[in-house]
């Protein structure tokens, strides 16, 4: 930050008060990363949003000059940042080192996920319901806990996870693990799986869905995603892992895009909706496998692998949450009723397969 009054100096003015054009030099560290996520943490407390309102007004610039949010920053580039209007969390967040005020049982429970860790990575096993990042009313999610826990470390997030998906997150340590993992999912080359309780007997087998998806959609100023001539290429493989009668199907996806929502929209677009999914679900089959203990939307991001560049393998799996084999268990024990009523003194001999991808 060039020499005067600092950024934290001046949005720790009163309430309400309008900061100051401000001038970011772009540091070694920084080199590499995309403006928008820089600008998310020099202003931590401003939603996404409105980060890529200001992007797209062209109130930031890099070297005076207008730039798109996924434009990758150099060293000694130079970063307009715009006056914003401070309220209290804002002022508080930068003034205090330009990281949330995040509780410390959210910070315990982030660590907590932790499954992996070395020099270039940190891996998650993210529980249902929380957010990857602040943004869209939320103050922080498990970015902000994680810089908050580790306020010496530039940590950004490699991909993205739905709120309401859990499983594994990664998170790269350093600008150059960041650019790596960038360079290999655009390339395709980073292999993740997904299991997802999907409504109806799947009779598809392996099924490779290709067709494109609009991303930028709005019903009711709500993204939604659609199957669309225009859109971007996505690409998902669906296999099947457990069969439960004509209620529901276990299956694996394996992305080779990774496409905002992707899985969610392709699954709906074969008639096989994901359970539990209220934007692109069935609602009475929602409600029928509610009855069977299913409070969330059936998705687990299950398993991760890639070689990097440098060499050295990374292959990282999470087993699925307690609640969803639950789940399971309650349908297997509902099909297994099924079977002797149907078939009056008859003794099931069907013996259920254990939930989880097939072995190679």
């Amino acid at each position: 930050m060039p020499a005067g009054k600092s950024m934290a100096e001046t949005l720790s003015k009163a309430h309400g008060a309008r900061s100051a054009v401000q001038q970011h030099a772009v540091g070694e560290e920084e080199a590499g990363v995309r403006l928008d996520r820089a600008l998310a943490r020099l202003l931590p407390a401003v939603p996404r949003t409105r980060i890529f309102r200001l992007i797209r007004k062209g109130e930031v610039r890099v070297n005076g000059k207008r730039a798109k949010a996924e434009q990758r920053l150099a060293a000694g580039d130079t970063i307009r940042v715009p006056p914003v209007r401070a309220q209290s969390e804002t002022a508080h967040v930068v003034a205090t080192g330009g990281v949330a005020r995040v509780p410390p049982a959210l910070i315990a429970r982030v660590n907590a996920a932790i499954v992996h860790e070395d020099e270039r990575l940190l891996v998650l096993d993210k529980p249902a319901g929380l957010a990857v990042h602040g943004g869209s009313g939320l103050t922080y999610g498990v970015i902000e806990a994680l810089r908050a826990a580790r306020p010496q470390e530039t940590l950004e997030l490699a991909h993205r996870l739905d709120r309401d998906t859990s499983g594994i997150l990664m998170v790269a340590r350093k600008p150059a693990a960041l650019r790596a993992l960038h360079e290999l999912l655009r390339e395709g080359r980073v292999e993740k799986s997904y299991l997802a309780l999907v409504v109806g007997r799947w009779e598809l087998g392996r099924k490779l869905i290709d067709v494109p998806l609009q991303t930028d959609a709005r019903v009711g100023g709500e993204r939604t995603v659609r199957v669309g001539e225009g859109g971007k290429s996505a690409r998902t493989r669906f296999q099947l892992v457990q069969q439960f009668g004509p209620r529901a199907s276990l299956v694996e996806a394996t992305i080779e895009t990774g496409r905002t929502h992707q899985i969610r929209v392709h699954a709906a677009y074969c008639r096989h909706p994901v359970a539990g999914d209220l934007k692109y679900g069935d609602a009475g089959a929602n409600a029928a496998l509610r009855e069977l203990g299913l409070q969330r939307m059936f998705l687990h991001a299950h398993s991760v692998s890639f070689d990097w560049p440098q060499g050295g393998q990374v292959s990282i799996s999470a087993p699925l949450p307690a609640e969803l084999k639950a789940v399971l268990d309650a349908l297997g024990n509902a099909g297994a009723a099924f079977d002797r009523r149907a078939k009056p003194g008859a003794t099931a001999t069907r013996s259920r397969r254990r939930a989880g991808p097939r072995k190679a």
